[in-house]
């Protein structure tokens, strides 16, 4: 084996093994090696030259940064996630026919249209969509990103939050738990804005909490401008410190006047 190719196989090993033990800072010191390493082959995007090795270092590579995505999501660091995802993309897209697909490539495309949704990035979510075969519309794990947006955008928060339960893979669960928070925070809102106050039941029951401490839990460290007392929870507290906005009335109706006689002059 060639010498370069022995040592990022030794190096990788090693990075494997410490994920394995949990050794989260021995992993990103190690993948920063790498990273490195990989710049000295010459079959690796962008150049693809056709070395004799090329289909050992690109299914080598790719297996690194697929490690790297992972990693990212271990690590929570959504920054780290999005670099390496652009980093691994064109292995997927670039090298069809030249190395065999990788088990991992539909989890982790997955994966990054949950982050997109999270991120409430849904245009971009749409063109990753769009730039997949028709027949990855089946995989479970992008079937389950696309029911979740069809489910956020329809307002069907219930749904969202259940999903939860019953991700297609283990990496799934940082996502899932991001976006019921973003769903929850949504709910509040309206909450907020639509009701003086509700019952502790049925605040637990349209935040979907299934006990009573989760609730308590949700409003003291998101929400302590809620006043929960003799079962209820009041929000008129936070009506009346959200800063009141005066519509200038008269001025947009002159503006309006003053629109409608020009487009006359016009015409």
């Amino acid at each position: 084996m060639d010498p370069k190719m022995t040592e990022v196989t030794q190096m990788f090993a090693r990075f494997k093994a410490a994920y394995t033990r949990n050794d989260l800072d021995a992993c990103v010191t190690l993948l920063s090696q790498l990273k490195v390493h990989l710049t000295k082959f010459p079959s690796l995007p962008p150049s693809f030259e056709q070395t004799p090795k090329a289909v050992e270092e690109l299914k080598l590579a790719r297996d690194i940064y697929e490690h790297a995505v992972v990693l990212s999501v271990k690590l929570e660091d959504q920054d780290a996630f999005e670099r390496d995802f652009c980093q691994l993309k064109p292995y997927y897209m670039d090298t069809c026919g030249i190395i065999p697909p990788s088990p991992e490539e539909y989890p982790i495309l997955g994966l990054n249209l949950l982050r997109l949704l999270v991120q409430n990035r849904i245009a971009e979510f749409h063109t990753e969509l769009e730039l997949l075969p028709v027949k990855a519309l089946e995989h479970p794990c992008i079937k389950h990103a696309v029911e979740l947006e069809q489910s956020f955008m329809e307002g069907a928060y219930n749904r969202v939050l259940s999903a939860r339960q019953a991700v297609p893979h283990e990496t799934y669960v940082y996502f899932m738990d991001l976006l019921a928070k973003t769903v929850r925070d949504e709910i509040a809102g309206c909450s907020e804005k639509g009701y003086d106050s509700l019952s502790v039941s049925d605040a637990k029951q349209m935040l979907m909490f299934s006990s009573d401490q989760d609730l308590h839990e949700y409003i003291t460290e998101e929400h302590p401008e809620w006043e929960l007392k003799n079962g209820a929870v009041f929000f008129q507290k936070a009506k009346e410190s959200q800063p009141y906005k005066e519509i200038p009335s008269l001025q947009l109706i002159n503006q309006t006047l003053s629109y409608a006689r020009e487009l006359e002059r016009i015409v």
